[in-house]
């Protein structure tokens, strides 16, 4: 199996883009008033067609990242391209090509759901007929076909996500960036967003997702890069990255005392890949758990250590996270 990538030392700042690669960064790095570095020299290559998510907690750098990548933020240094083209040279160029959804709802709420798309095909430049015709066509993607009459305000918050998802469709974007499009949508507005992205994908979109939800990236992205203090520490595909941690179950275990002597001898046991103490209580990080939880409740009885529960889980991105930093994901 492949293994995740690291950041490396990237190539000089004007080194021409690769081709097929849809965005490129070399050492990006935003630093605010203050001194807080929200993105610390970030290399990264996005392929066309390509779903790619970053994801991390509030804090990591994501939103700052989509920022600089669709002009709304100002590199502190670095250079960046989408679809070839210098983003900070050519802005106005970029913006043709860009779709983006924010955090921010900016739907015009004194228009209906079809006269926001349609008036977001007049502003980057389609003619009557064609805004039209896009209109009506993005609210079928969205699944919002009968609610095009409706007032934006007539909508639940998942229907206005995906209207939202919808006008930044209109133009037909190269590039479609999407910062935490779920966060307070309910489980069944977020099946139906998810869909409707893989749709999307699947038709060749090319997509780039913020994301704090462990989940979401697991189920749609391609490859996930893992993000932390402006950084990416892993990137790779999810069932790469969940691969690196190189075991099929962790078992959780709810112990007193912790002690160096039953660590020791757990990591005695035969099938036991390593043992670590983490914010959900000591983990062990082993092959087949069926065999290997008898010998553990033995081994803490012969320890003398009190063990009130054992959970079994597998490998998750939320594991990675927390092998890579210490801490959680909402942390």
């Amino acid at each position: 199996m492949a293994t995740p990538q690291t950041q490396q030392e990237s190539p000089p700042q004007n080194r021409i883009p690769k081709q097929g690669q849809t965005i490129q960064t070399r050492r990006l790095t935003k630093v605010y008033p203050g001194g807080t570095r929200a993105v610390d020299a970030l290399d990264l290559e996005i392929e066309n067609g390509e779903f790619f998510g970053l994801l991390g907690p509030n804090g990591a750098g994501k939103t700052t990242t989509i920022g600089m990548l669709t002009t709304r933020v100002v590199p502190t240094s670095g250079e960046m391209w989408i679809a070839g083209i210098n983003v900070r040279a050519r802005q106005q160029e970029v913006k043709r090509i860009i779709g983006v959804v924010t955090q921010f709802n900016t739907l015009d709420r004194r228009l209906t759901a079809w006269e926001n798309l349609y008036h977001h095909g007049r502003y980057f430049g389609l003619n009557r007929s064609d805004s039209r015709r896009e209109a009506t066509r993005v609210l079928e993607l969205v699944r919002l076909e009968e609610r095009g009459k409706s007032l934006v305000d007539e909508l639940s918050g998942g229907m206005q996500q995906r209207l939202l998802i919808g006008r930044a469709l209109v133009h037909r974007p190269e590039v479609l960036f999407l910062d935490e499009p779920t966060t307070g949508i309910d489980p069944q507005g977020r099946l139906a967003l998810w869909d409707i992205l893989l749709q999307l994908h699947r038709e060749g979109q090319t997509i780039l997702l913020t994301t704090h939800y462990m989940e979401e990236a697991e189920r749609l992205c391609q490859r996930v890069a893992i993000m932390e203090h402006g950084k990416i520490l892993a990137i790779g595909s999810p069932e790469e990255l969940k691969g690196s941690v190189g075991a099929e179950t962790i078992m959780t275990l709810q112990a007193e005392p912790i002690t160096p002597a039953f660590i020791g001898a757990l990591k005695g046991i035969s099938g036991v890949h390593s043992v670590e103490e983490g914010p959900r209580g000591l983990q062990v990080f082993a092959g087949d758990s069926r065999r290997l939880i008898p010998q553990i409740a033995e081994t803490a009885l012969a320890q003398d250590v009190e063990l009130s529960d054992i959970s079994v889980s597998t490998p998750t991105l939320e594991t990675v996270f927390m092998r890579l930093t210490g801490r959680e994901l909402r942390d």
